[in-house]
């Protein structure tokens, strides 16, 4: 069982190391410009990036979860919390990103939305900071390219769902990027992404859905 050491300002919980000193990350945009990244999905990455539609995107993510209540639900890359675009407010809601500044505009968004429970801390995707088992649910959105370890991620994924609990994630992938076009990260494909969850413990399902260079899929914890 992992343990961790926590510190909680202005409604953000912080991961302290063994010297009890702030855990610190690089976020993608720096916490001086979190203002900006709403503007920047919409305007820019959704429609140059990913030819994709924003609001396509949320409507599907809204009928893939419209069933979840009253579920303890993990968002791994919580962002400036979009999630309420989509998730019923019944929840409970636990989310982690590495930018603290994104996570209190995320935290003013769901506490104006009426979610009830709230819990965002400042972590990476590779070292949850919770006990085994936790969650009934788990999504990452957007974000799954930027992970520095995506085995190390899946193995923690694995650790701290309960068994039977499914994981929905929307990510680009290589065959559905325009030609000319850039997406930073690293991109896998389809079949790359169904082997590395497959080999990992989880039973994995492709969505139809179709948006863009965005893939969407599910991948359910076996055991």
């Amino acid at each position: 069982m992992k343990e961790f050491v926590f510190v909680k300002r202005k409604n953000i919980n912080y991961v302290l190391d063994e010297k009890g000193h702030l855990k610190k990350y690089k976020p993608w945009l720096g916490d001086v410009f979190s203002f900006l990244y709403d503007s920047i999905m919409e305007k820019s990455i959704f429609p140059k990036k990913f030819n994709a539609d924003i609001e396509k995107h949320f409507d599907i993510l809204k009928r893939e979860g419209k069933n979840i209540h009253h579920a303890n639900i993990l968002e791994v890359a919580t962002g400036s919390g979009n999630a309420v675009n989509f998730l019923n407010k019944v929840n409970n809601y636990t989310g982690i990103d590495i930018s603290p500044g994104l996570l209190r505009r995320a935290h003013s968004r769901f506490h104006e939305s009426g979610f009830e429970t709230i819990e965002l801390y400042v972590a990476p995707a590779e070292d949850l900071p919770f006990p085994d088992h936790r969650f009934d649910f788990a999504f990452c959105h957007l974000s799954l390219n930027f992970f520095d370890d995506i085995e190390l991620f899946i193995k923690e994924l694995k650790r701290v769902l309960k068994a039977g609990a499914t994981f929905f994630c929307s990510v680009p992938v290589p065959e559905r990027k325009p030609a000319k076009t850039t997406i930073h990260g690293t991109l896998y494909t389809e079949n790359e992404l169904k082997t590395i969850f497959k080999n990992s413990g989880f039973r994995f399902e492709s969505k139809s859905h179709e948006n863009g260079a965005l893939f969407y899929f599910t991948a359910s914890r076996l055991k």
